[in-house]
């Protein structure tokens, strides 16, 4: 590794140590996820500032790793059993109809290619950062608890889904074919994870918890990376093998020993969101196009637009279509932290860019409605007073609510 970039990843976790500081001193006021600041750090260090940090191969490779690790530990945190039938179909529903209304108000405003992305990104949802809201307010289980549940799990993984259609250039019926191979590998791989293990794996997985072996932690990030390449060497969105492999390690982990499970989901989150997914968002910001964004008064007016269409693309059908089965405030609700899209605004944002659909400029004030959305929409779903933190919030709960 040259000097350079060893200094500049050495400024790159400079700011992911700071961010968590900046949020807790801002919580008094405003509850703002850590992910906001590594963002805003990142545009202070890069070309649109202080000029102190830029994307090298090295940068870009973590950066990468970091993605996938963002998108496994997305796939890692759903939990399936608990939302199959009438909130799992409602929560589809609202999310196809999201993507009729979003891909619309996308092509209308932004031509094919870009109007697909911004369409896209408009239909997801933050469940990394709704998700702990709930488990503060001691509503895991209820059905207000299942629907954030429902609607986060399809929030994001449909838009996974649809990258690869997407972005897929003018191949659909290609795109359809390599999806139902992935999906064959990936159903495979999930009977694979089910079964009952075999006895040398289960032993040697328990024996080496506490040495420099690590075999389950081993075999884990070694699923990431393998579906995180074969995604991509089938041409679809390498995004779709790191979440797959997020519910594989889940249902393998289910499969064995529950202290052995939290044992090794605990390291596998200190990889992530200790190491290498502040990484990604750092070097996120470094890459926004700040200048252009400010410098063109019509693209800065876009970040308050997209703002709004969030609500009216993801809220309003989530309103719709849960307003008969909650009551009212908590439907109302449910539609705001539906709204709530960072993490995969910057994914699909940064897939755009990549492949050329969406110019900087645009992904930036994606991105910044994005920040906002995180900003506002949790803490007017606490105001409507259908969720509201607890005296004593459970640590862990606290714990996660930065990840995301």
């Amino acid at each position: 590794m040259d000097e350079q970039s060893l200094m500049m990843l050495a400024l790159i976790t400079l700011a992911a140590v700071v961010a968590p500081f900046l949020a807790d001193r801002v919580e008094p006021r405003l509850k703002v996820p850590s992910v906001v600041f590594e963002i805003l750090l990142g545009v202070l260090l890069g070309p649109a500032l202080l000029g102190l940090v830029e994307k090298t191969d090295v940068v870009d490779a973590l950066s990468d790793l970091g993605l996938a690790f963002l998108m496994f530990l997305a796939g890692y945190e759903i939990e399936v059993g608990r939302v199959v039938g009438g909130p799992l179909r409602r929560a589809t529903w609202s999310w196809l109809v999201s993507l009729v209304i979003g891909l619309g108000v996308g092509l209308a405003v932004g031509g094919t290619d870009a109007g697909l992305v911004v369409g896209l990104a408009l239909t997801t949802t933050a469940l990394g950062v709704v998700l702990p809201l709930v488990r503060d307010a001691g509503l895991s289980g209820t059905r207000f608890g299942d629907g954030v549940l429902a609607v986060g799990t399809i929030g994001e993984f449909g838009p996974i889904l649809a990258i690869a259609f997407v972005l897929s250039g003018q191949r659909p019926a290609h795109t359809l074919a390599v999806l139902g191979v992935f999906a064959a590998l990936a159903l495979t791989g999930a009977w694979l994870a089910r079964k009952p293990r075999h006895p040398r794996l289960g032993r040697l997985v328990a024996a080496t918890l506490g040495t420099s072996a690590q075999v389950g932690l081993r075999f884990c990030v070694f699923l990431v990376i393998v579906l995180f390449a074969i995604t991509e060497w089938l041409g679809l969105d390498p995004v779709l093998g790191a979440f797959t492999a997020g519910l594989l390690v889940h249902l393998f982990l289910e499969s064995g020993d529950p202290a052995e499970a939290r044992i090794v989901g605990s390291r596998l989150e200190g990889i992530g969101f200790g190491f290498l997914i502040p990484i990604f968002y750092v070097v996120t910001g470094v890459g926004l196009d700040v200048g252009s964004l400010f410098s063109d008064p019509a693209v800065l007016l876009s970040v308050p637009v997209f703002l709004v269409l969030l609500l009216v693309v993801r809220g309003v059908p989530t309103f719709l279509l849960h307003r008969r089965d909650l009551p009212r405030r908590e439907a109302l609700a449910l539609s705001t932290m539906a709204s709530t899209a960072l993490p995969l605004i910057v994914v699909i944002t940064t897939a755009g860019v990549s492949s050329g659909a969406l110019d900087e400029a645009q992904a930036a004030a994606l991105v910044f409605s994005g920040v906002l959305s995180v900003l506002l929409f949790p803490a007017l779903a606490e105001r409507i007073g259908a969720i509201h933190a607890p005296e004593a919030p459970d640590a862990r709960a606290e714990e996660r609510d930065d990840r995301l």
